[in-house]
């Protein structure tokens, strides 16, 4: 029972028949006095001991003690009611039992340095985390609704893994940046492990001196290639020369299925045209657009963006891992496809090297590698296998993000012709019908610029960057965070900011230009986060942003786009691991003039 101390009262009756008899509990009723709150209060530890009688308290039978047992137990206790009759060593092992579950949580416990904030985030469930919160189908608007109530430095779980999330353009530059060697790792995650063997300099949990050394030389061979001068054309460097072939073709080919058709979807078109400039960059190779090959290696990458998009949970609950799955099974065989693709390449480039005539970025790779295998003081060795993981890395930093760049480019055009107007008067005042764009052009092509970033701030077809990770622990914003520790940057949230950004939900290209309209407002501009920020800055940006603009303004001196009549698009993203919009297969074009083809 509860006793003026707000202990409950167990009277046990000891059996004379010895040891290993039941022992029998009785609960008794509490006093009326023991019921008033104001007796209540917790029992200090070694309560449960013998009582002795007071005067004028009911006398026990023989071999009946009184117990004194703490209120916290009332509820375990009271279970004894329905039981019965239960023996001692049950009690003593549940409560056993309890005490290691109680510990093992705290354990769980981050312990806080003093002075330091705890992370804030919303609670979660065991095994499954927030997975419910965040959905499927837009967890970058989930999670920028949360940043609201939590502010930009909280933690969530997604499985049985905690996440640090990022927002707020200020907060995720004091992370990758000014604190960057602090936020500059990457989780270990199970599907990571598939991707270019486990040595992908994009997604290998390395971040040591050789990946440095590594990513140096990837940055190189990629901005050698695109920049060099051009041997074989008018254009100034290779990457023009690439991407005017490509970009002639699309314009024939969107001419041809006008006159036959009356209609089309140009992403299938324009996506065989970026893979061929990467081609040709990486393997010195430009392929017909009907190629088996460049078709096969056109469907890995849409295949691996689908899967990818889809995630798997194996990397946020590790247990899943030793369980069949059919996602994980077509993800393995898209990396392992592409990267025979690769080796194959890299071999043929063996064969017939000469390092006299170095023909495109794998042969570059391939003269360094023996360089460093003639210097014995070489600190960094690049393998052969090191080789195709860069050319792989080089590839995908190339490839979906142009793709999906200019699909974007293609929707806004058709959606806001009074835009296109404006890009088609300042290409036709700048350049003129006589010849092609080229990337000196750019700073004379203001509103072309706005338009391309207002591209990427709008759609942020990147909601994320690649997972981070922390590479010890660390405070930001007066918080905590320990060692290892994913975090998601969240990059739509930065470029949706009403903070940052006047009505971020209007597409507006004058929001990057000057008062007087002539050039591009550098401040605003750097605000768009598209390719990450810091050390683990995406390393084909520079090339990105300029394959992008040839191709825009290639296509738009000639050709003005347009929708059928009676048709609408739709620019409603699709969440994926790059953010596609609905195809649209209704697009229309009319040739502007032709330019002369250069000699």
């Amino acid at each position: 029972m509860l006793g003026q101390s707000g202990d409950m009262e167990v009277h046990i009756k000891l059996p004379e028949s010895g040891p290993g008899t039941p022992v029998r509990l009785s609960l008794a009723p509490p006093s009326a006095a023991s019921r008033d709150p104001r007796h209540l209060r917790a029992a200090p530890r070694g309560a449960l001991r013998p009582k002795k009688s007071h005067p004028g308290e009911q006398r026990r039978a023989p071999g009946t003690y009184r117990f004194l047992v703490p209120f916290k137990m009332k509820a375990a206790m009271s279970l004894v009611e329905c039981w019965g009759i239960i023996s001692v060593t049950e009690v003593l092992l549940a409560s056993a039992v309890f005490c290691l579950t109680f510990m093992v949580i705290r354990s769980f416990q981050q312990k806080i340095p003093k002075g330091l904030k705890r992370l804030p985030g919303p609670r979660s469930y065991p095994l499954i985390g927030n997975v419910l919160e965040l959905g499927r189908s837009n967890p970058h608007l989930t999670l920028t609704q949360m940043s609201q109530k939590y502010g930009d430095v909280m933690q969530i779980r997604i499985g049985t893994r905690p996440v640090l999330v990022l927002s707020g353009l200020d907060t995720i530059k004091q992370a990758l940046v000014k604190q960057g060697e602090d936020f500059m790792g990457r989780p270990d995650l199970y599907s990571f492990h598939y991707i270019g063997d486990g040595q992908s300099l994009t997604f290998s949990t390395d971040s040591g001196e050789v990946w440095r050394a590594r990513r140096k030389l990837a940055q190189n061979a990629l901005k050698a290639f695109s920049v060099s001068p051009s041997p074989n054309s008018s254009s100034t460097c290779l990457l023009e020369e690439h991407v005017s072939k490509e970009a002639e073709y699309l314009i024939k080919k969107f001419l041809q299925l006008m006159e036959e058709e009356k209609r089309f979807d140009p992403y299938q078109y324009v996506v065989v045209s970026v893979a061929n400039v990467i081609c040709a960059m990486c393997f010195g190779k430009r392929y017909r657009h009907n190629d088996q090959e460049l078709l096969s290696i056109v469907n890995l990458s849409n295949e691996f963006g689908e899967v990818a998009a889809s995630g798997n949970p194996a990397d946020f609950i590790p247990v899943l891992q030793y369980l069949p799955s059919r996602a994980m099974k077509i993800f393995k065989d898209l990396n392992k496809r592409f990267n025979s693709f690769v080796q194959k390449m890299v071999k043929e480039h063996y064969s017939s090297f000469d390092k006299d005539n170095i023909r495109d970025i794998t042969d570059s790779l391939i003269g360094h590698c023996q360089q460093k295998k003639a210097d014995e003081s070489a600190n960094i060795q690049l393998s052969d296998q090191k080789i195709v993981n860069i050319v792989n890395d080089l590839f995908g930093a190339g490839f979906d993000t142009v793709t999906t760049a200019l699909s974007w480019i293609l929707m806004y055009l058709v959606t806001y012709p009074e835009i296109q107007k404006k890009i088609h008067d300042e290409l036709d005042k700048t350049i003129g019908r006589e010849r092609r764009p080229r990337l000196s052009d750019r700073p004379m092509l203001p509103y072309t610029e706005a338009f391309i970033l207002e591209m990427f701030r709008h759609s942020s077809f990147l909601p994320f960057t690649i997972p981070h990770c922390t590479t010890k622990d660390t405070v930001l914003n007066g918080y905590f965070i320990p060692k290892d520790l994913c975090v998601f940057v969240n990059q739509w949230q930065v470029n949706h900011d009403e903070k940052l950004w006047k009505d971020p939900s209007i597409f507006n290209p004058e929001r990057f230009l000057n008062c007087e309209g002539t050039e591009v407002n550098r401040t605003e501009s750097e605000k768009v986060m598209t390719f990450g920020l810091g050390k683990r800055k995406c390393i084909g940006e520079s090339i990105g942003r300029w394959e992008v603009f040839l191709f825009l303004t290639t296509l738009l001196q000639q050709l003005e786009f347009s929708i059928c009549d009676g048709e609408e698009v739709d620019i409603t993203p699709q969440y994926g691991l790059t953010m596609k919009h609905k195809r649209c297969e209704h697009f229309q074009i009319k040739q502007r003039f032709q330019v002369k083809s250069p000699e």
